[in-house]
């Protein structure tokens, strides 16, 4: 005798995003691509080294490429179609990112470089007196 189970609950029902954000971090170690809603709640995210890329070749422009393929593939769920893009970080895999994202079918509206630049720097050491 098999047991039937009852549906309790609602379907789960997908948003439908048509645009969107995206946001690269490349960082000499890494890559971390995230999808978001335009006003920034996340709907998918990728990085090299859940891509399965470990070590030196985490950093890679391909291992960039691999990750925001990744993200982009998720985000296709939601229905994402164009994107903005902003990038952080002084890493090999920005360019290739954006390669990756638009690969897959996203628009880019616009790319923005927001990699933080300090204007005074740190203060500098006190001067040597021998």
């Amino acid at each position: 005798m098999v047991k039937e189970k009852k549906r309790t609950g609602k379907k789960i029902k997908r948003k439908h995003v048509p645009i969107g954000n995206a946001y690269i971090k490349a960082s000499y170690n890494n890559t971390i691509v995230t999808l978001t809603e335009a006003n920034g709640n996340v709907i998918a995210w990728g990085s090299a080294g859940a891509s399965g890329f470990k070590g030196a070749r985490q950093a890679t422009p391909y291992a960039a490429q691999v990750a925001a393929e990744a993200a982009a593939e998720k985000a296709k769920a939601f229905g994402l179609e164009k994107i903005n893009v902003y990038v952080k970080g002084i890493g090999a895999g920005r360019d290739q990112a954006i390669r990756g994202l638009t690969g897959n079918g996203l628009d880019l509206i616009s790319i923005s470089d927001v990699t933080p630049i300090p204007h005074n720097g740190c203060r500098k050491k006190k001067q040597r007196r021998v």
